[in-house]
């Protein structure tokens, strides 16, 4: 019998086998990640891109051709396959890493990459976020360069739900460029508290409600029979 242990070493195996085909074949679709979801009828691959028509090909084409490869190489059981858009691409930190790399690439200088980069992060919405290029950036002796805005978290249970990290390399004439982008979403945390205060009017509308209200001759609050049952003087 094959332990539990070993069957979801074997499945995260195959989804990071299947991450890296996925971004080495399609890198200007902005891969973001897959969710392998198992089924009687077989595995439904789920994709995840910026792009998702340059994975999709013209009439599905490139799709019935991903469907045959999961199948031969990485051992998918009848594998359905949907590709998906993310709703908000600059806060993935794939997405942002591959920007970087293709930025670099194209000839960019990796400071210009990393503050726009850096900034379109900040200006989404995120709590922090953190860049490192690393490589011959500017002589021969291997360097690394870090930008950070914001709160960053690399420790505690925030890393588990609101970090996104990933890395990326871009091949250069000096060598290969190392990136890695951290991004703290703008998700509360799990025991985050959040007090609804009521107007100032709303409230003075039911302090008068309250107030108002007769009990035979006499003008009692709720607060008053609140103090009088605590005290004992209502029975």
């Amino acid at each position: 019998m094959v332990s539990k242990k070993k069957i979801f070493l074997e499945n995260a195996m195959t989804r990071l086998m299947i991450e890296e085909y996925l971004a080495s074949m399609f890198p200007r679709a902005e891969f973001a990640g897959v969710e392998l979801i198992k089924s009687p009828l077989g595995v439904r691959v789920i994709i995840y891109a910026d792009r998702p028509s340059l994975i999709i090909g013209r009439k599905g084409e490139t799709i019935r051709k991903l469907q045959t490869i999961f199948e031969k190489h990485f051992k998918l059981e009848n594998p359905q396959i949907t590709v998906s858009s993310i709703e908000n691409p600059e806060l993935n930190a794939r997405v942002v890493a591959s920007r970087i790399a293709q930025a670099l690439e194209k000839g960019y200088h990796y400071r210009r990459a990393m503050f726009i980069a850096l900034r379109r992060i900040m200006a989404a919405g995120a709590v922090g976020a953190e860049i490192v290029v690393s490589g011959k950036l500017i002589s021969e002796r291997a360097r690394f360069e870090k930008l950070r805005a914001g709160r960053v978290y690399k420790t505690g249970d925030h890393v588990n739900y609101i970090v996104d990290r990933a890395t990326y390399t871009a091949l250069l004439i000096p060598g290969i460029y190392g990136i890695e982008v951290i991004i703290v979403k703008p998700v509360p945390p799990a025991d985050h508290i959040e007090i609804v205060q009521r107007p100032l009017e709303e409230l003075k509308k039911i302090v008068e409600e309250y107030e108002n209200r007769s009990v035979g001759e006499e003008v009692v609050t709720e607060f008053t029979k609140e103090i009088s049952r605590e005290t004992g003087g209502e029975k």
